[in-house]
């Protein structure tokens, strides 16, 4: 042979080996572990698996000693033995599969061993595999195709199958048994379809919950930011009508005062000036955060003006949303105690779209229901309340995003303010907001806000 040749046969001698020795370490880092994967509870039947695979390791351990002690000739602790293995695998495999597929094996193997031993003529014995050897074996395979990888439970089935065939491979001839080998080997591997099927069925749906959730946390986040995107728009033009009358004020006291020194014009001027840069880097927002055109749904302003460019309401309008209400053939009782008093613009905007939402979710998710609207005018801020009688009938499906009290919690946070909002009496539904005249040193962002369980026919989001 030729050095060319040499060279050639000794570099794909050296390629197999790696091969073969790669396949021998994923072999022993899928197969030689001691890993715990504790069989989890069944979501229906909590504890009934774990307790029927205990009454099945019972009764294996009881069927082999007899198969083996009876059949086999072996004697009746050295049967028990190999038994109690073949049973205490299956109680180990729901913690720990890996081993508890090798106690199993080895058990097996050690048992057909010796009864092979003992077989003389006469005697009719199955083998290699006993019934209740196939039977704690099934169930081991099954426990360890749920919970490892399909390429772990595939090579277990190969090694089981190696060693059937082996065992077969060394009978004599003339020696006589029920062979069980072709059974087993059938048995073995339709079990291990199935449990991978089932895990991955189970990964599947687990997987679909995660996506769900997330799609849910994304939907949240989105509904947030919208909300104070909007909430944003609204402020800006009770910001801008302050800062307007600044500078209107600021250009005109000079012509208040006879005979204005230098300083105090020279101040005021410097007032105008920096109201109106405020007011232009207002605007500028206000163009992002507002489109040319009302979003989708967005109904015009009282006016014929879209909502975007419509003067934001006030508890001023409180009643003419009461009355809308009511044209939707509800019952609305307003109440209002304490002395009425002007609020801050933030203060009214909110309290009226807090108000807006909660009877808007009282028409969509409390059909027949009657709501009472009562605001309590307190010296330190404001206290509204909206409470939803039981419906008459089942709510008719949302199409909403379904974050309404996200809207009211995000207001309420902005102003410093507390919030509930949780079921009623006989499946009623009350939000409870307070929002302070001055929000405290560190608002926004700090408010204590309760959202209890929630009942879709109790007007909730």
């Amino acid at each position: 042979m030729s050095r060319l040749g040499r060279v050639t046969d000794r570099g794909v001698g050296d390629a197999l080996r790696a091969r073969v020795g790669g396949w021998l370490r994923v072999l022993r880092e899928d197969l030689w572990t001691a890993r715990v994967d504790p069989l989890p509870p069944s979501t229906w039947l909590r504890w009934l698996p774990h307790g029927l695979l205990c009454l099945a390791a019972f009764g294996i351990t009881l069927g082999g000693t007899a198969q083996l002690n009876d059949n086999g000739h072996l004697n009746a602790g050295y049967a028990f033995l190999l038994a109690f293995g073949q049973g205490l695998a299956v109680l180990l495999a729901m913690w720990r599969p890996v081993p508890a597929w090798w106690l199993s094996t080895v058990a097996t193997v050690v048992g057909a061993v010796a009864v092979y031993a003992r077989i003389e003529p006469g005697y009719s014995f199955t083998w290699p595999w006993t019934a209740a050897g196939i039977i704690a074996h099934l169930l081991v395979l099954l426990l360890l195709a749920l919970r490892v990888p399909t390429r772990v439970a595939v090579e277990a089935l190969a090694v089981t199958v190696l060693a059937t065939w082996v065992l077969e491979g060394l009978t004599v001839s003339g020696v006589q048994y029920q062979p069980t080998g072709v059974l087993a080997v059938t048995l073995f591997a339709v079990i291990v379809v199935v449990g991978t099927a089932l895990r991955g069925r189970r990964e599947a749906r687990a997987e679909l919950v995660e996506q769900t959730t997330l799609t849910a946390e994304e939907r949240t986040r989105r509904t947030l930011l919208e909300e104070r995107s909007r909430i944003a728009r609204e402020l800006h033009d009770v910001v801008a009508h302050h800062m307007s009358v600044i500078s209107i004020q600021a250009q005109v006291a000079p012509h208040l005062v006879e005979n204005p020194p230098d300083e105090l014009k020279e101040n005021l001027a410097g007032i105008r000036q920096n109201a109106l840069e405020a007011l232009t880097e207002l605007r500028r927002v206000l163009g992002v955060l507002r489109s040319e055109h009302p979003g989708p749904g967005e109904p015009p302003g009282p006016d014929g003006e879209t909502a975007g460019h419509a003067p934001q309401p006030t508890l001023d309008r409180l009643d003419a949303l009461v009355e809308n209400t009511r044209a939707a053939g509800r019952e609305v009782i307003t109440e209002i105690n304490g002395e009425r008093r002007p609020l801050p613009p933030g203060v009214e905007l909110s309290a009226y779209r807090i108000v807006q939402e909660a009877l808007s979710n009282v028409l969509r998710h409390a059909p027949g229901a009657s709501a009472k609207v009562r605001l309590t005018y307190q010296p330190d801020g404001l206290e509204v309340e909206i409470v939803n009688s039981r419906p008459t009938g089942p709510a008719p499906p949302s199409t909403g995003a379904g974050h309404g009290l996200l809207g009211m919690r995000e207001r309420v946070a902005m102003l410093g303010g507390t919030m509930t909002a949780h079921p009623w009496h006989w499946d009623g539904f009350k939000v409870t907001a307070f929002l302070p005249d001055v929000p405290p040193a560190d608002a926004p962002g700090t408010a204590r806000s309760t959202d209890h369980t929630t009942d879709p026919r109790g007007g909730t989001p």
